[in-house]
């Protein structure tokens, strides 16, 4: 039997697919602790003959509403972080990108920011009309992360991308399906059972042939990811010494447009 015992983490297993939901309701915000448990799990899931295929997936109203900037002991791990020591998130998400293990994320409410960059990275993505993708960055004054700047160009095309990223624009569930970055439409009523379908149509495949065939199709994904969590980081620490990203994170959190000096 697996430990799979994580504070804020749900996981059961049957017939092959686990099930892996965020429990953090009902904006599911993630932090370096939930994205390296997340790792962890992965990891022990691969190495188990009980696993072929995972859903992710949240309870609450939103799949995850990314990194709490309105958060004080959030904003203090972020001022904490050296630029010579890196980013331990983004290390923790290197390790989810290199996990080898088939995953479908089930998608309701908001993926926001850094959460859109935890959606984009399953092999699948299940979206119900309610779901809503916002790559947010520059209204915060802040550079994209958790790898999107790589990962969202591959799925979507790069023009696409660089749209949603300097427009900060959000995209309803519809349009998800409509430009590829969903795979399956369906309603909220049965959206997680849509998930845990196409999850056990991949989960009743030959394991070994499973496996090579997404190392093939992902080849170079999780280097690639490293080497763009490690640009996007530096841009990161940059901008957030600008009053532009001080004043991003408080209109952001008075749902209004930013005042931006270009400082």
């Amino acid at each position: 039997m697996l430990d799979m015992n994580y504070d804020g983490l749900g996981i059961t297993i049957e017939n092959y697919v686990a099930v892996v939901e965020i429990q953090r309701g009902p904006n599911n915000f993630f932090d370096t602790q939930m994205i390296s448990d997340l790792a962890d799990a992965f990891g022990k899931m691969e190495a188990s003959d009980d696993v072929r295929a995972v859903v992710l997936c949240s309870e609450g109203k939103h799949f995850c509403a990314g990194n709490n900037f309105g958060s004080a002991s959030g904003n203090e791990e972020r001022a904490d972080r050296k630029v010579e020591a890196g980013n331990p998130l983004y290390a923790a998400a290197v390790r989810l990108f290199d996990t080898n293990i088939p995953v479908v994320a089930a998608v309701q409410g908001a993926a926001v920011g850094g959460g859109f960059g935890l959606a984009v990275m399953p092999d699948f993505r299940v979206v119900c009309p309610e779901a809503r993708f916002t790559a947010n960055f520059v209204k915060l004054g802040f550079h994209p992360g958790f790898g999107l700047t790589h990962t969202l160009a591959r799925l979507i095309g790069k023009q696409k991308a660089h749209m949603l990223f300097l427009t900060g624009r959000r995209i309803t569930g519809e349009q998800a399906y409509e430009m590829g970055l969903a795979d399956v439409l369906t309603d909220k009523e049965n959206l997680r059972a849509e998930a845990i379908k196409l999850a056990a149509e991949i989960a009743e495949n030959a394991p070994l042939a499973v496996a090579s065939v997404r190392a093939t199709m992902r080849d170079g994904l999780s280097a690639a990811v490293k080497t763009q969590t490690d640009h996007e980081f530096l841009e990161q620490h940059r901008l957030q010494q600008t009053a532009d990203h001080r004043e991003g994170v408080k209109a952001v959190a008075e749902r209004r447009p930013g005042n931006f000096t270009g400082r």
